[in-house]
């Protein structure tokens, strides 16, 4: 081939390029949408879905973006695993014990009572069998998992009334997180209801609740728990570590690219690491204030604590003659967790205790 032949071809191969180019780009790019169970006011917790769309933006150059939908806007805050099995969307952004009722075996994909806390859950998720064991179970309902958030333990809710006793659960009316502990909470005597949080302040001011929980100081003090129950107490011992998810449809992530699905795994795992910072770094302010305010903080007495403990092993025993997938995994989980629970005892705990007698 001569030089001006080539010259001349390589001109109009140049043209053609530049001139696709675009069209390349546009079938290139992507548009998910994502429903969270969570209301836009709660910026911790809601806000991990903007972060990890943010991130997903940027990392792609605009050519993959998320769009954020809070609770209720495209399908109720509690119906997210049915609308990524039916691929209504493709992403979705929950906490996995609000599905309990389909099967236990969600609950051990966020927290069960007296479970990990948010470092023992991180490490059975990412090293030990966690994320592979809820993949599989998930799978069924043609979706997967990443780590949406952590928020670290919880505190254990807000009482109209003084607890002194186990015996003062008795027909208490709770707004609870998920279906396993309503079942503990059942055990004690409790009356447990299961509504989303903006419904929550409410209730409690008309008196048809007796009890709420959320989360913690900061998102608490948003909702302005503090005006209608005076009391509040801790630990949430059903929550020690609870682990939000970053659902996503199988056919969906299949569809991706191998940049994108590199993407938004790096993209999860930020907003999950910023949503527990974040919360960290709010709380003990908000609970300052709340204080301050005349918030009467108290831990549970201890034959509630245990109490509980004990209903929880009952519980989980049912568990096991009722769901297969439970068994499973729960028998995973506890092996790893006796194992976290024999360092953290030491090192961890023996620092922390030292640390909490001190003053800085």
């Amino acid at each position: 081939m001569d030089r001006r032949s080539l010259i001349k071809r390589a001109g109009i191969a140049g043209v053609l390029a530049a001139g696709m180019a675009p069209a390349v780009h546009a079938q290139a790019a992507v548009r998910w949408r994502l429903a969270s169970s969570f209301p836009k006011s709660l910026d911790t917790i809601y806000g991990g879905a903007e972060v990890m769309a943010k991130k997903v933006r940027e990392m792609s150059g605009g050519k993959f973006e998320i769009s954020v939908h809070a609770g209720g806007e495209l399908m109720p805050p509690f119906g997210i695993v049915d609308g990524l099995q039916g691929g209504t969307v493709e992403m979705g952004h929950t906490v996995p014990y609000y599905y309990y009722g389909k099967n236990p075996a969600f609950a051990l994909g966020s927290a069960v009572p007296f479970g990990f806390n948010a470092r023992q859950m991180h490490a059975w998720m990412n090293h030990g069998n966690g994320r592979k064991l809820m993949n599989e179970f998930y799978s069924a309902y043609n979706m997967m998992s990443f780590n949406g958030g952590n928020t670290g333990a919880q505190m254990g809710g807000w009482y109209r009334k003084e607890l002194k006793s186990v015996a003062d659960l008795k027909g208490l009316k709770m707004r609870l997180g998920g279906g396993l502990v309503g079942e503990v909470m059942s055990k004690l005597g409790a009356v447990p209801q299961s509504i989303p949080a903006g419904e929550v302040y409410q209730s409690l001011e008309k008196g048809t609740l007796d009890a709420a929980e959320w989360v913690g100081p900061y998102d608490d003090e948003k909702l302005g728990f503090n005006k209608v129950a005076p009391f509040y107490y801790y630990p949430g011992w059903w929550e020690g570590g609870p682990e939000v998810s970053f659902y996503v449809n199988n056919k969906a992530f299949g569809a991706l690219s191998s940049e994108n699905k590199v993407i938004l795994e790096a993209a999860c795992a930020f907003a999950a690491e910023d949503m527990l910072s974040k919360y960290d770094t709010l709380n003990p302010i908000a609970l300052k204030k709340l204080v301050a305010n005349k918030t009467q903080l108290k831990p549970f007495p201890k034959d509630v604590m245990d109490a509980a403990f004990k209903a929880s092993m009952e519980v989980f025993a049912e568990n096991d003659k009722k769901s297969p997938e439970w068994k499973k995994i729960y028998a995973d989980m506890k092996g790893f967790q006796r194992d976290q629970l024999l360092w953290f005892r030491f090192c961890e705990a023996g620092f922390d205790n030292f640390m909490y007698t001190r003053k800085i």
